[in-house]
């Protein structure tokens, strides 16, 4: 193959997932960001979709080598099943021989394990990918699922992966008892030109190049123009040029090279292949906000004010890398360190997963419903919130935040959850306690 001759000490572009490889985009940092949430937070679904080859399975499996040992997790990929075949591979994949099970047992025998694990302080999470293939039926037993709780909480923490076509399936008419289960849907869009880039030079680094120049620049352009900023495309075209390259002898790929192999390939643009056309720069992950601000955040340090930003509903991320709605620059911020979720009528404030956690009034929490002049404290940091009386425009001088819409179904069930101050998750503890502050994850 052409490693020696690239001086490279693994193939870059395979087309298997494969963790070590995973390309952080702005869009993929977000999704991992949800999935991760779901380990703390049981009181829905997370739905993540991407077209063929955008990712998902890689995200997923990054997600999963990361994850604390005192989760125990069933990941289901073979979809095409029936309701009873779905429960047995469930079971399966906690370690039973359920195959001469009638369902009454397997259900029986699901329940049980669950609420086992949670008095055993461990957490259970089921990821489904291909999920877009799951019949109704199935979708319905995972929604009843989802039902088994505590007194406090649900014990059975769920991720639906798949393709587009999920979300026609979750829109329908006979599933609506579930999409009112959803708590967030994410979509995994292609990258850009200039992410596709990053992408393929990431690669190779990992592959072992060093930094050195095995792709001519100039390439790049033509690779997304018939890619679309897949990246299994871009893995399947960038393998097959280096290929190409070490048959001709050459150090490098070059435009003539890329026009041979998609001739070779008999590609067209992607475009015409899809109909879709290609953005230059990052497209908003979600659909434009069809509300106008209803809140505003305002991020100060010891008095003076750094940044400010208006809030739609949905989801606001604050933490200390670039891919966040607002960033925190502290080595006592987590990478994704909190969220905002803002219905037309309320906030809350949510911890995700922080290394130094989220304190309100000198109390730290999990979640909290917020109130006018909350301030919200991340380590040197304050985060100062308010309803806006009087809704603004997106043209504000203000930036208006890009977070994810939140439907109907979302914001009622934030808001029944949590209509009674006394049924906030706070998990309270004295700031005193936390006061040795560890550097942020």
């Amino acid at each position: 193959m052409y490693l020696e001759h690239f001086k490279l000490k693994e193939l870059p572009f395979r087309l298997s997932p494969d963790p070590a490889f995973l390309f952080l985009s702005q869009i993929h940092s977000r999704a991992k960001a949800y999935m991760e949430s779901t380990i703390w937070f049981t009181d829905g679904f997370v739905v993540i979709t991407g077209e063929i080859g955008s990712g998902k399975t890689t995200l997923i499996e990054s997600f999963l080598k990361e994850i604390d040992q005192d989760v125990v997790v069933a990941q289901i990929n073979q979809t095409q099943v029936s309701p009873i075949e779905f429960l047995q591979g469930l079971l399966a994949q906690f370690g039973f021989s359920p195959f001469r099970m009638r369902k009454a047992e397997l259900l029986d025998t699901l329940n049980n394990f669950l609420i086992e694990q949670h008095a055993n302080g461990r957490k259970v999470l089921l990821i489904i990918d291909e999920a877009q293939n799951l019949s109704n039926k199935v979708l319905e037993e995972v929604r009843l699922l989802s039902g088994v709780e505590t007194t406090k909480e649900k014990v059975l923490r769920i991720i639906l992966a798949g393709q587009p076509e999920l979300h026609a399936k979750l829109d329908s008419d006979e599933l609506v008892q579930l999409r009112q289960r959803v708590r967030l849907r994410f979509h995994l869009s292609a990258l850009t030109e200039s992410e596709m880039g990053d992408y393929i030079l990431h690669r190779l680094r990992v592959a072992g190049s060093e930094d050195r120049e095995i792709f001519e620049p100039d390439t790049f352009p033509l690779i997304f123009r018939y890619t679309g900023g897949i990246p299994r495309l871009t893995n399947t075209l960038c393998d097959t040029c280096l290929l190409s390259a070490f048959g001709s002898n050459l150090e490098k790929v070059d435009v003539e090279i890329v026009r041979q192999v998609i001739g070779e390939l008999q590609w067209q643009e992607y475009a015409g292949r899809t109909h879709t056309d290609l953005p230059a720069t990052r497209l908003d992950d979600t659909s434009p906000q069809p509300c106008p601000p209803v809140g505003r955040v305002v991020l100060s340090k010891r008095g003076v004010t750094l940044d400010h930003a208006l809030l739609v509903p949905g989801r606001f991320i604050v933490g200390r890398t670039t891919d966040n709605d607002m960033q925190i620059d502290s080595k006592f911020v987590s990478r994704h360190h909190m969220q905002l979720v803002t219905t037309t009528d309320n906030c809350y404030v949510e911890d995700l997963n922080s290394t130094n956690g989220v304190f309100l009034n000198g109390k730290r929490v999990r979640r909290h419903k917020l109130q006018a002049g909350d301030v919200i404290k991340l380590g040197m940091h304050e985060v100062t919130y308010s309803p806006l009386d009087v809704p603004v425009e997106p043209s504000d001088e203000t930036r208006a935040t890009r977070t994810t819409v939140l439907q109907d179904a979302d914001a009622d069930a934030d808001s029944d959850s949590d209509d009674d101050e006394s049924e906030n998750d706070d998990e309270e503890q004295d700031e005193s306690s936390y006061s040795s502050i560890a550097r942020g994850s």
